[in-house]
C-alpha cells in the first residue's frame, strides 16, 4: 500500500512540472492577456493602442492590400444586390 501511495505522488508530481514547463508557458501569456483586458488600466491601454494603430492607417494612402480591395469590393457588391433582390420581391 506504501509503495502505491508513493508511486501515486511522485506521477502526480512529475505529471504538474511537466505540465507547467510545457503547456503551462504557452497559457501564461494569453492568461495575462484576459487578465490586462479584465482591469480598467489595462483597459485603457488597448483603446490606446487601437487609437495609435487607427492613426498609423489613417496616415498610410492605403490601408489595403490591391488583392484585398478587390476581393471586398466584389463581396460588398454581391452583398448590396442579395439586398436588393430581396426588396423587389
Amino acid at each position: 500500500m506504501r509503495g502505491f501511495i508513493y508511486k501515486a505522488i511522485i506521477i502526480t508530481f512529475i505529471f504538474i512540472v511537466g505540465f507547467e514547463f510545457t503547456i503551462g508557458k504557452r497559457i501564461d501569456p494569453i492568461v495575462e492577456n484576459i487578465n490586462a483586458v479584465n482591469d480598467e488600466h489595462g483597459r485603457k491601454m488597448l483603446i490606446n493602442k487601437l487609437r495609435k494603430e487607427m492613426r498609423k492607417g489613417l496616415e498610410k494612402e492605403y490601408m489595403l492590400h490591391e488583392e484585398d480591395r478587390i476581393l471586398i469590393y466584389k463581396f460588398f457588391n454581391k452583398l448590396k444586390s442579395e439586398i436588393n433582390s430581396v426588396e423587389n420581391n
